[in-house]
């Protein structure tokens, strides 16, 4: 498959009415909110992880806890808006993205550039208020969404989407680095790694789903260039690593090292068997519903557990 070089020609405009978008509804899909909100659960889930495993009061923490939240959601967003502008002309092309602002011309692509620079600044200045390391993660975050995922890999390589894992796995990492500076940890890796390794079976698992659109954008994802057998077996082979990844909470919580170890067994099994009995579209799906329910029972659990500890501590 031939890479799609960046191209500045004029976008193709959808034919969804931009009139009746309200300026919010047009700011909210151009940082994505969808994608903020999903990426502040693992944060926080780092974040009391931290006062958890140190024992530090939420109330202690507050400025920081704070500043975290609002710094996250700022680079966030600033990876959002970078990433709209760079891939609008590919976004034309595919069916869920064709809406977007930035491709009906909602937005103005200079406005886009300058909300996320602005976000970006002040989202790691505020992450700075944190702590450093907290800013220093966030600007890798943002960097290596933007660069090495968003302008390189994502248009040349099968393995963007391991490039790309990396900066979805910074959340938790930041949160963390906000309450404490050591960010080596088992349980923080476990976090950081399950993060990393989730997302390729969750979006291997679009990628089948959204097959035809991506090969219309030329978008290498490993379904569209290797086939959805290739994609099995790397997903499996990742469910592997997610589950033997389980065992670095076992050091602070037997508790959460069973409900992280069951659920990457369960996506295991599910892939397996799945496979053998349903047509690809239909194991993608179930893979990817999966998928949604691993990562929200996981980092839940985590958050609960931890604030749990925080306030009723052993004795």
């Amino acid at each position: 498959m031939k890479s799609v070089a960046r191209k500045d020609t004029n976008v193709p405009t959808a034919s969804l009415p931009t009139s009746k978008q309200t300026a919010a509804n047009i700011l909210a899909q151009t940082v994505k909110t969808g994608i903020i909100k999903s990426n502040l659960i693992p944060m926080f889930a780092g974040l009391t992880l931290a006062l958890y495993t140190y024992q530090i009061s939420l109330f202690a923490k507050l400025p920081e806890i704070i500043f975290a939240l609002l710094g996250s959601t700022l680079v966030m967003g600033a990876a959002g808006a970078f990433n709209n502008l760079y891939d609008r002309d590919i976004d034309a092309v595919m069916e869920r993205t064709k809406h977007r602002p930035t491709v009906t011309g909602a937005i103005k692509p200079k406005s886009v550039l300058w909300l996320g620079i602005v976000m970006s600044i002040l989202g790691l200045v505020v992450l700075g208020l944190a702590t450093p390391l907290a800013a220093f993660l966030g600007f890798l975050g943002l960097f290596f969404y933007v660069v090495p995922y968003t302008m390189w890999s994502k248009r040349r390589t099968i393995y963007n989407t391991e490039v790309g894992s990396i900066s979805g796995a910074m959340p938790p990492l930041i949160g963390w680095a906000a309450i404490h500076p050591d960010i080596t940890h088992p349980a923080i890796l476990g976090l950081f790694l399950i993060m990393i390794i989730w997302q390729m079976p969750h979006f291997y698992a679009i990628a089948i789903r959204k097959h035809t659109e991506y090969e219309a954008a030329n978008i290498p994802m490993l379904p569209v260039v290797k086939g959805v057998k290739r994609t099995y077996i790397q997903t499996n082979i990742y469910l592997v690593i997610l589950i033997a990844v389980s065992f670095l909470f076992g050091s602070l919580s037997v508790g959460i090292m069973l409900v992280a170890l069951l659920l990457s067994v369960a996506w295991l099994v599910l892939s397996v068997a799945g496979y053998k009995r349903m047509d690809p579209e239909k194991w993608a799906k179930a893979l990817f519903v999966f998928s949604l329910f691993h990562m929200t029972i996981l980092f839940s659990t985590v958050i609960i557990y931890s604030l749990v500890g925080i306030f009723y501590p052993l004795k």
